[in-house]
């Protein structure tokens, strides 16, 4: 079996075996030198629920609840873009400026509004004090008020709609960002003529310091995905990275196109390395329903087609213990044989050990 050692562990192995020829003078066939001992480190095997992982495929996609599609409410020419795709706006930033016809025409209902509250305000006053001086009818007074009520009522109208639409003075209309986010989308161009009937968004902005990832489930497995199960999520982008989370949705549907069933796994994003649309791998973890022996899988030492663990007792007494491995999962290896709950082993360096005392 080939190894390459680093020279720290070269001068450790040659002190072991000094202290081995020093031991074997003593009748001890080996002990472990206090230099090695000092870099060991050592786990007591213990009885733990095996764990199993299934490896799922999907994508990374926004959080629909934190999502913003951005349309202009009038037609127009477009005077200016100021956002560009995966630029970062904020709430209120003008995207983009229209000149319009239609924003003229709103202020010419405001102004006719304006207006006709002076003139009913007016008409009431000289009302009342005709009916003061006898010259009409109470029911003129009812008259005068009622218009004043419809005419405040349409200014009211008007000025809900500018604050609505954030409308100005003059022709030109401000297309603003109604959330924080990033630009996912854009199908707007300066001098680009617009129409007011079109509903297609111009911007798509969303919030991505949380994300989904959504990913497939064959019908083989739809039996063994539970709400709340761990996941851990890995991209292209960035291999050596996981993502943690859990499943908080399963969407009970078969996809007539994938024949599989989708979950979502919720995955903080703050940093932003996530993007909309990146392929991701997810392995979903849960629980068997059963308890092996489980030791840190640095622990197991693979030579001449057999798993292996330094069982140690103390630094005269370590035995070298064929096991038998159920499964592995990340750092954590379960046993199905060959060793003992409370039994303790070389978890760290175990390698160099199992080298002094069996080459």
């Amino acid at each position: 079996m080939t190894r390459s050692y680093p020279i720290l562990f070269l001068v450790l192995l040659l002190l072991a075996c000094a202290d081995e020829k020093k031991y074997e003078d003593n009748g001890v066939a080996f002990s472990i030198s206090d230099t090695m001992l000092a870099n060991c480190e050592f786990y007591e095997a213990s009885e733990q629920p095996v764990k199993n992982d299934i490896r799922l495929f999907g994508k990374i996609t926004v959080d629909n609840n934190k999502m913003a599609r951005v349309n202009s409410i009038v037609g127009g020419h477009v005077l200016t873009v100021n956002a560009e795709l995966g630029d970062y706006v904020k709430q209120g930033q003008v995207l983009a400026t229209v000149r319009s016809s239609e924003v003229a025409e709103f202020q010419r209902q405001l102004l006719d509004a304006q207006s006709d509250v002076a003139v009913a305000e007016k008409n009431l006053q000289v009302t009342k004090e005709l009916f003061e001086g006898k010259l009409n009818a109470e029911r003129d007074v009812n008259a005068a008020e009622k218009e004043l009520v419809k005419a405040k009522a349409e200014l009211a109208r008007i000025n809900e709609v500018y604050a609505i639409y954030k409308l100005s003075d003059g022709s030109t209309y401000n297309i603003l960002a109604p959330i924080s986010g990033f630009v996912l989308e854009k199908d707007i161009f300066p001098n680009e003529q617009l129409r007011g009937d079109v509903s297609e968004a111009l911007f798509s902005i969303s919030e991505i310091n949380e994300v989904w990832a959504l990913a497939n489930v064959s019908e083989s497995d739809i039996s063994k995905i539970q709400l709340g199960y761990d996941a851990e999520v890995r991209t292209l982008g960035f291999p050596d990275k996981v993502y943690k989370g859990k499943i908080d949705k399963i969407f009970n549907t078969i996809d007539p196109e994938t024949k599989a069933m989708k979950v979502r796994v919720r995955i903080p994003n703050e940093s932003f390395q996530l993007k909309p649309e990146m392929m991701a791998t997810v392995n979903v973890i849960f629980t068997e329903n059963k308890k092996l022996v489980a030791v840190p899988s640095s622990s197991i030492i693979f030579d001449k087609s057999k798993n292996w663990v330094m069982v140690f007792k103390d630094r005269q007494n370590i035995e070298t213990r064929n096991v038998e491995v159920y499964r592995q999962l990340g750092d954590i290896t379960y046993l199905s044989e060959g060793l003992q709950q409370g039994e303790k082993v070389i978890s760290k360096n175990g390698l160099f050990v199992y080298d002094a005392i069996n080459d």
